[in-house]
């Protein structure tokens, strides 16, 4: 599997420490009532089910990861975002990305997912819109990710670019 490194680089004004907000625990209405889709909700650093966030990976074909170790990775995230439909009878994890970071100038977005129940309706790019500021919100000049090729225009959309200056990736695995 081929996957593309990407840059997002933001210039914008930087913001003083004491305009900075912790990424404290949030929960905001994303889509109460439209034609396709009803009460979506973008959640910020919500503690994560793991089962359902496996089901969730499982729905787009991923490969399974050992749960123990999906667990660690959350627990050192530094951002984690979901998007939940909430019914009367249930909430549903439809959409879920992670960010870790070095707490001052980089991080690196991980395992972006929307169910395939949920895609091509703009979730994905409301998804990473929000998690992008909540990085650009603790002045993370850097942002960094990994992508399939079949989505790399997705990313390019959201001004994610291939190697820039020059910066070539390099990747270390075992034999």
């Amino acid at each position: 599997m081929t996957f593309w490194h990407f840059f997002f680089k933001n210039n914008d004004k930087k913001l003083l420490s004491q305009d900075i907000e912790y990424i404290q625990p949030k929960e905001v209405l994303l889509i109460n009532n439209s034609d396709e889709l009803k009460n979506i909700y973008i959640i910020i650093n919500k503690e994560i089910n793991l089962y359902e966030l496996e089901e969730l990976c499982d729905s787009v074909g991923w490969v399974r990861r050992p749960i123990k170790k999906v667990k660690t990775a959350l627990e050192n995230s530094f951002v984690t975002v979901c998007l939940i439909e909430k019914n009367q009878d249930r909430n549903l994890l439809i959409g879920f990305a992670r960010a870790t970071s070095d707490h001052s100038f980089n991080a690196t977005i991980w395992d972006v997912v929307i169910h395939p129940n949920f895609q091509s309706k703009g979730l994905g790019r409301a998804l990473m819109n929000e998690i992008i500021k909540e990085l650009r919100c603790k002045d993370i000049s850097t942002i960094t990710l990994f992508a399939d090729p079949q989505v790399l225009n997705f990313y390019r959309t959201l001004g994610f670019m291939s190697d820039p200056d020059g910066v070539k990736g390099m990747f270390w695995y075992p034999l």
